[in-house]
């Protein structure tokens, strides 16, 4: 729930895109403000250069549902994306049942899923590539092969989140094989290809490269340094000229 006004909201997005500049980007940036400021967002974006992700979803289109947002009203402001299944919701109580549903219906909307996995602790047996294991399975069944550019993996562990401490890029790593693997198993290895991989935790200008270059994930779901403008830029900027060198 950041900012905490609609002016905030529009000074933040005006400065976040001023530091990021004009040039031409390889990199794909989208922002998830909370569902009141989307519209605003939208107003300043007008080319979706910076596009537009929902913070969440509810799985059914319309009905007596109080205090939801589905996915036709999404659409309809501008939203080309929404994060599922984000630490903090499922923490709040929302189930890997709840977490399918809204992933198929976001298929079937067009839209793309970023889908957040993550343990929270760390044991020494490796108990936690079980959980990440169980709920990358339950949130992909029964997703389409033909709808897997639609489908981003976010990692986020949730012990670095908000903490200041995050995964170590070695750690990252072995976590992002393990996520192709199991995305192998489930839709054969042509898949890996199609399906972006993410970090979340503690991301900041600091450990961007070195997440990125041995971590080597895809980009990164970036939460507190999304709220300094110029940090934000930086590791954006960090990505594209990564992007650049590894193409």
């Amino acid at each position: 729930m950041n900012p905490a006004t609609i002016g905030q909201a529009r000074k933040l997005f005006l400065d976040t895109r001023r530091a990021i500049g004009r040039r031409k980007l390889e990199t794909q940036i989208a922002i998830a403000p909370p569902f009141p400021f989307l519209s605003e967002m939208r107003r300043l974006s007008p080319s979706q250069r910076i596009e537009l992700a929902a913070q969440d979803v509810f799985f059914e289109s319309i009905g007596a549902y109080t205090g939801e947002v589905s996915l036709p009203m999404l659409k309809s402001v501008g939203v080309t994306a929404v994060i599922v299944g984000h630490s903090e919701r499922r923490a709040a109580g929302e189930t890997d049942e709840e977490i399918y549903k809204d992933i198929q219906a976001i298929f079937k909307s067009g839209v793309t899923a970023i889908v957040c996995v993550g343990e929270k602790v760390r044991d020494s047996h490796g108990n936690y590539f079980g959980v990440v294991e169980a709920q990358l399975r339950s949130a992909l069944r029964d997703v389409p092969k033909t709808k897997l550019r639609q489908l981003v993996i976010a990692y986020e562990p949730v012990w670095a989140i908000g903490t200041g401490k995050h995964a170590t890029p070695e750690d990252v790593y072995e976590m992002k094989l393990f996520i192709q693997k199991i995305i192998a198993d489930v839709f054969g290895r042509p898949a890996l290809a199609k399906v972006r991989i993410l970090y979340g935790g503690s991301v900041n200008k600091k450990n961007a490269q070195d997440l990125l270059a041995v971590g080597g994930v895809d980009g990164f779901l970036v939460g507190g340094a999304s709220l300094k403008p110029k940090e934000f830029a930086t590791i954006i900027h960090i990505a594209e000229e990564y992007a650049k060198a590894t193409v």
